[in-house]
């Protein structure tokens, strides 16, 4: 690369970098986000002879995210290489640390630097470690529309109201990597719509009685089957899931209602209030009359 090495000044770029009395100011201030705050925050388009050196480390955390191109880093004596689609967390370190971008295909890259009291305690639980290297990530669309709502709110100035709001967001932000199955925005399978539509269904019916086979039979499957389906999508077997939204309802109508117990049993499909304060208990603890009059003591 010789002397055409360079860590910012590419055309199209974003770049904030935060003065280090401001985040710790604010840290000390708002212990609510003190626990991991921004300190640098950047996108660089197609950054060419992009290079950082940093001989003793970084005490902030850095995580890129690679959208085209391709770039790499290197800790201590690792090397790690870092293409399109893909994300990297290096975690804050005192080790040889350098970074940058492939000279013939340059990484387009979002980053964002953070750092905290206990960087590694944070990342030991998250598994954050310096030898993870790259991960593999589908179109990021809700991280990267939280990183414009963190740029934007430190474009605006460094108020309370603007760093406070850029450094909850970095949460939610690094969740989007650590957990990506939990924020991707993709297209329900019909099975997962069968659930779905089902428990809607069990909400509408709970005064009657209801059987796996009138759930299956609505979308023409075998009880069997529309029953591992439902236990795989909720972890319960649906008529276990009935009753809990049976008894959900329940307690509803004995906090909210001056009903007797045989009115709230027939609300939620029972004709027995025997059988139904026993199922109750069952699930509750306590006894209907008992949860009824705890609520009347405000307890």
């Amino acid at each position: 690369m010789g002397t055409n090495k360079r860590r910012d000044g590419f055309e199209g770029q974003l770049l904030i970098s935060l003065p280090e009395a401001v985040c710790l100011n604010h840290a000390q201030k708002h212990p609510a986000t003190s626990q991991i705050y921004l300190t640098h925050i950047g996108y660089f388009p197609k950054a060419i002879f992009h290079y950082r050196l940093r001989k003793s480390g970084c005490k902030d955390n850095i995580l890129f995210y690679c959208l085209r191109g391709k770039g790499w880093y290197r800790i201590g004596n690792r090397h790690f290489e870092v293409g399109p689609n893909q994300y990297a967390i290096i975690p804050a370190t005192t080790q040889y640390l350098c970074y940058g971008a492939d000279e013939e295909d340059p990484w387009t890259i979002y980053w964002v630097h953070f750092s905290g009291p206990d960087m590694d305690g944070f990342n030991r639980s998250l598994n954050i470690d310096a030898n993870n290297g790259a991960k593999d990530l589908p179109f990021n669309e809700k991280g990267l529309q939280i990183w414009e709502n963190m740029y934007k709110s430190l474009e605006m100035g460094y108020s309370t109201e603007n760093l406070t709001n850029a450094n909850f967001s970095l949460h939610q932000f690094i969740a989007t990597f650590v957990y990506p199955d939990k924020h991707l925005q993709h297209k329900h399978t019909a099975e997962e719509n069968y659930i779905t539509q089902t428990i809607h269904y069990m909400r509408s019916r709970l005064h009657e009685k209801l059987t796996v086979e009138d759930f299956a039979a609505r979308y023409k499957l075998s009880a069997s089957y529309f029953s591992s389906l439902f236990r795989k999508a909720t972890g319960m077997p649906p008529i276990d899931y009935f009753i809990h939204l049976k008894i959900q309802k329940a307690c509803q109508l004995l906090f909210q209602n001056n009903l007797k117990i045989k009115e709230v049993a027939e609300a939620v499909g029972y004709d027995d209030p025997y059988h139904f304060s026993r199922l109750f208990k069952k699930h509750m603890n306590v006894s209907p009359e008992q949860y009824k009059a705890s609520n009347r003591k405000g307890a």
